[in-house]
């Protein structure tokens, strides 16, 4: 399965749900927001979300600054 995950295309061997995508790329507890396909994925449904070939993520932290 492919995924496009902030303008980088990923091969995964098995359909994953959003939460296995951040566990694969270590990245739990570090991504704040997702979209899929321009669409808000809310967090507390990460973990049965599942995504197809050819989806489009978006994952996103927030930084502060000034």
């Amino acid at each position: 399965m492919n995924l496009i995950i902030n303008g980088h295309v990923r091969e995964f061997s098995t359909t994953m749900t959003l939460e296995g995508v951040l566990k694969e790329l270590s990245l739990e507890g570090k991504v704040m927001a997702a979209a899929v396909n321009m669409d808000i994925v809310k967090q507390d449904s990460w973990s049965t979300y599942y995504l197809n070939d050819g989806d489009k993520l978006e994952l996103l932290d927030f930084v502060g600054g000034g």
